[in-house]
């Protein structure tokens, strides 16, 4: 089945308000330029910028969403942000689950699945992240662990329209580390398959790989054949190196 390849860049906490709008503003100028772009292109700048960034990509082809929501629509909930209230700064989408969320922040599955039904809930893509340690690979046990993560984070009602999930081997974030050709497409395809245990629109859902995604490496990783696209995390700060990614899908 055809899916759209979705290029999407996580800023993570990066970008002040002039670097960050003349980045989006570049990337909206070159898509503009893209008769037929033939991908998808998404950024998720820091809470602070998501609104100033959808207002500078307003009227391109470029979706801007949050890098994490909490559940709860509103509330005593100091320093979070809500899933409605990136809806109404512009944003379209939301990472959840990260493997840095899940790390630093000690979310588990069941958090993640409850962020996940807020973003639905506010009409955002929930994008939800799964992923390894180096660890759990050495041990055999990288299917079940990613696995367990599908079964108890994505969200209720999940479909090819409203979820993207993203495989983000936590051994290759910001490591240079990349799995193989053939291991990425044997996870991805793992993936796909226990989606389609809760999803009955698995085979149009798009999977996304992260973990050092780069321009000498994104032409390989984005022509395999159950990869839908790029959850890029450093390379997405640099104009160049985005693009250079984005238009190997071309």
């Amino acid at each position: 089945m055809a899916r759209r390849k979705l290029i999407a860049g996580n800023w993570k906490m990066n970008g002040l308000r002039t670097g960050g709008l003349a980045l989006a503003g570049d990337l909206a100028t070159r898509l503009g330029l893209e008769a037929a772009a033939g991908f998808d292109m998404l950024v998720c700048p820091p809470a602070t910028l998501v609104a100033s960034v959808a207002e500078a990509v307003r009227g391109s082809a470029i979706a801007v969403g949050g890098q994490d929501c909490h559940a709860r629509e509103k509330g005593a909930h100091t320093g979070d942000i809500s899933a409605e209230m990136l809806r109404d700064a512009g944003a379209s989408h939301v990472i959840l689950g990260h493997s840095e969320r899940r790390q630093d922040h000690g979310e588990d599955d069941a958090t993640v699945r409850a962020k996940a039904e807020a973003a639905l809930r506010a009409g955002l893509v929930a994008v939800v992240c799964v992923g390894e340690t180096r660890a759990e690979r050495d041990a055999g046990r990288a299917e079940a662990v990613v696995a367990a993560q599908i079964a108890g984070s994505l969200p209720a009602g999940a479909d090819a329209g409203n979820t993207v999930v993203a495989y983000e081997p936590v051994w290759a974030i910001g490591t240079g580390l990349t799995p193989t050709a053939e291991q990425v497409q044997a996870m991805h395809a793992f993936i796909r398959a226990e989606v389609a245990k809760k999803v009955a629109s698995a085979g149009a859902l798009r999977i996304l790989y992260g973990g050092s995604v780069k321009p000498s490496n994104a032409a390989e990783l984005l022509g395999l054949p159950d990869v839908d696209g790029a959850l890029v995390g450093g390379a997405s700060l640099v104009a160049d190196d985005f693009w250079a990614i984005a238009v190997t899908c071309r």
